[in-house]
C-alpha cells in the first residue's frame, strides 16, 4: 500500500546579515519585494488546491 503525503511543513530560520545593527539603505524595498513574492507563491498554492 503506497503512502500519500498530503501536507509537508518545513520550518527554517534565516539570518540575512551577521551584524544586526547594519541594514542596507533599500531594506524597505527589499522587504516589499519579498512580501510580494510570498503572496504570489501563496496565491499559486491556493489556485492549485482549487483545481483538485
Amino acid at each position: 500500500m503506497p503512502i500519500e503525503i498530503k501536507e509537508l511543513h518545513i520550518k527554517i530560520n534565516v539570518n540575512e546579515n551577521s551584524n544586526p545593527g547594519a541594514k542596507p539603505a533599500s531594506s524597505s524595498t527589499t522587504e516589499k519585494d519579498t512580501v510580494a513574492d510570498c503572496v504570489e507563491q501563496v496565491m499559486k498554492i491556493i489556485e492549485r488546491k482549487k483545481e483538485r
